[in-house]
């Protein structure tokens, strides 16, 4: 297994895993998620793809078939009135084949962009998990993750 920066010959591996995602929230929230939609345009997703402040990694086997990815963004707030200026990579998606689940490659890719983060001088990584996905969550656990906020809603 290669880790590596995305190509927008990885588009069609990384929109089937984008379905996946999108596919377990829908399950679990129907009322907020729509089932069999596209997170980003081709158009979008090439975008992201060649922008050095959101890069993409990806896990691709011996035959260059994507295996997971981990969608990144740099996040600083300069002259904040509250907030410090550190420099945060902020893993906004990071999704592994449903098939390939349990063969570390979510690790690899987490472990991936941690090293990522440290070589491009950031404090922390972040990211936001649904609690609807207990597996991402024990996953994140284990990984030494913890809380860093709660977001929670009521339904009217």
């Amino acid at each position: 297994m290669l880790i590596r920066r995305a190509a927008l010959s990885d588009m069609e591996g990384i929109n089937d895993l984008l379905l996946q995602v999108l596919m377990v929230h829908h399950n679990g929230r129907p009322d907020l998620f729509k089932p069999h939609a596209k997170k980003y345009t081709d158009d979008e997703l090439a975008a992201i793809i060649a922008d050095d402040s959101r890069p993409i990694f990806v896990a691709a086997d011996d035959r260059d078939q994507i295996m997971g990815y981990a969608f990144c963004v740099f996040q600083q707030h300069i002259n904040n009135n509250i907030l410090t200026d550190i420099k945060t990579l902020y893993i906004d998606d990071l999704c592994v084949d449903e098939e390939l689940r349990g063969l570390h490659v979510g690790r690899k890719l987490y472990d991936h962009v941690v090293q990522f983060a440290k070589e491009s001088g950031c404090y922390n990584v972040t990211l936001n998990v649904w609690s609807l996905n207990e597996g991402a969550m024990k996953f994140y656990e284990k990984c030494g993750l913890v809380p860093q906020k709660v977001g929670m809603e009521v339904i009217l």
